[in-house]
């Protein structure tokens, strides 16, 4: 039995890699991570990097804000479910090289900052940072990433 599970992993892994071969790309989807709200992947893989969505603070069960108000909640929601996602394919927020992130509110910038560095606490990615007038769910602020893949 031990040894059909092996083959049917093998088999699975290389089909995905042949599949990947094929496509140039991955689609990556994780359940320790909230869903995609509209018709987007959470990442895709390609060119051996990972292409993070745009990450809301929302719990991953409820698909709601556990703050409304605060952005600092919201941050640290969104930049966990990142890492959540960059894992899932297979990459680590240390590879990371490229964030995004969108504000409702410049205002925000220190406090989000504040969060942000404990995820990057060393050699952080380049970023660029917006404000905009409106982000989904009327979130505060909505994060992506681009990660090396391997």
């Amino acid at each position: 039995m031990n040894f059909i599970l092996k083959n049917s992993i093998r088999n699975f892994s290389s089909s995905i890699s042949n599949y990947s071969k094929m496509t140039g790309k991955v689609v990556v989807k994780t359940t320790n991570a909230p869903g995609a709200i509209g018709p987007y992947s959470q990442a895709i893989i390609a060119n051996n990097q990972v292409f993070v969505s745009g990450c809301l603070g929302i719990d991953k069960d409820t698909m709601q804000f556990t703050s409304e108000t605060d952005v600092s909640i919201q941050t640290k929601l969104a930049l966990t479910n990142m890492k959540n996602i960059v894992e899932a394919a297979g990459s680590s927020m240390e590879k990371v090289v490229k964030t995004t992130i969108l504000l409702k509110s410049m205002d925000d910038f220190q406090a989000v900052n504040t969060v942000y560095s404990t995820f990057f606490p060393v050699d952080p990615p380049a970023r660029s940072t917006f404000a905009v007038a409106c982000l989904p769910k009327n979130a505060l602020v909505e994060i992506e990433a681009i990660a090396i893949h391997q």
